[in-house]
């Protein structure tokens, strides 16, 4: 990791920007290097990451390394896989699931950080939020963006949310499966080498 890097993380991580609107407090979780070939723009922490600090570490994470075809060892390799949601603490929970991330953090550090991934060769977009940021407004939703995926090839995927609440929009759209996670494990193995 460069000076410069290490000095952006080390205030990502004693950021406290959104303190009062955290019901857990804060606790930035990122993973990142210079050198991640593979980035994941997800949404924001679940609670058992907030108290465990490490990204995706719960059945989402599950999920995802399985999509992607990578164990826990490759995941959680800085210099492999960049870890940056669009929110980086736990936004608290919603009558539907958690709430949405707080635009702040992204406006604050996502492009300062996403500057330092040069050597990125692949672009995770999970999720309606990392969707609208890194795609910019395509006017569709999850959905119909993660069916049209071939129209961001080669360098981005975009996904939907791994969460055990998507199980059934998994069901109804076992094209995501039969179609789109081969891709996707192809792309990542190649991303990686």
């Amino acid at each position: 990791m460069t000076d410069a890097l290490e000095t952006l993380v080390k205030d990502v991580r004693s950021c406290r920007l959104c303190e009062r609107q955290l019901p857990c407090g804060p606790r930035p979780v990122v993973q990142i290097d210079a050198s991640a070939r593979v980035l994941i723009a997800g949404q924001a922490p679940g609670k058992r990451v907030h108290e465990t600090g490490v990204p995706f570490d719960d059945p989402s994470g599950d999920r995802l390394r399985d999509w992607m075809g990578i164990d826990r060892a490759v995941f959680y390799d800085a210099k492999r896989v960049a870890i940056l949601p669009m929110g980086f603490c736990y936004p608290g929970k919603g009558t539907s699931g958690d709430l949405p991330p707080i635009e702040r953090c992204a406006a604050t550090w996502r492009s300062r950080l996403l500057d330092h991934l040069t050597d990125l060769r692949l672009t995770l977009v999970i999720g309606q939020y990392a969707q609208r940021w890194h795609l910019a407004d395509t006017g569709t939703n999850v959905t119909e963006t993660v069916r049209n995926w071939q129209n961001l090839a080669p360098d981005l995927m975009p996904l939907p949310h791994p969460s055990p609440r998507n199980n059934i929009w998994l069901k109804k759209n076992s094209w995501f499966g039969e179609q789109v996670l081969p891709e996707l494990r192809t792309r990542v193995e190649l991303a990686l080498k």
